[in-house]
């Protein structure tokens, strides 16, 4: 059977807790607005699999990630998209870095067909009208937060309460991968 799952950054838990207060702050304002009730995180990708498939997918992402060095993620501003999107962004570094586990996880997931995120960004609210846009915009003016990205995670999406939930976690261990090195000492 087919599922649709996501492979997505989950920051600390205190960047979680402090976007799900943003979320309320701006829910008293505004009302429900589409993602008010999503977890903080990084999007890299959706896709549709199936359990026989899924698990080959978790096989490539334990040993992507295997490789990976953990690295500060430094969250400095805010911006808006004219889709209605608010969001959090990283500072320049923190995107450079961003980008590359991101697109080293589509590669290695190049086989599926894919929603891809390029664009590193943590959600506030989605399809904000204009005007509930603008309340955004005053509302959250400044931040300056930041979290050790240590792990991707790869969430299913739960029909029952619309969201999409984590299933398994994928630690970056900084095993550069040694390829190519034939086995000699002369």
């Amino acid at each position: 059977m087919e599922k649709q799952y996501s492979v997505a950054i989950y920051p600390s838990e205190a960047v979680i807790a402090l976007v799900k207060s943003m979320k309320e702050q701006l829910a008293d304002e505004v009302g429900w607005f589409n993602s008010k009730n999503s977890v903080a995180h990084i999007t890299i990708c959706e896709f549709i699999a199936t359990d026989a498939s899924i698990e080959i997918i978790k096989n490539k992402l334990n040993l992507l990630c295997d490789s990976f060095e953990p690295f500060e993620v430094y969250l400095n501003d805010f911006d808006s998209y004219s889709n209605g999107a608010f969001v959090i962004t990283p500072n320049e570094d923190s995107k450079i870095k961003l980008k590359v586990i991101m697109k080293k996880v589509t590669q290695s997931l190049r086989s599926l067909k894919m929603e891809k995120s390029s664009n590193p960004h943590i959600s506030i609210g989605r399809k904000l009208k204009p005007e509930n846009l603008e309340i955004a915009k005053h509302l959250f003016t400044t931040i300056n937060t930041s979290f050790l990205c240590d792990s991707i995670v790869l969430r299913k999406f739960d029909d029952t309460i619309k969201q999409f939930v984590v299933t398994d976690s994928f630690k970056f261990n900084n095993n550069p991968k040694i390829e190519g090195i034939q086995g000699t000492l002369f």
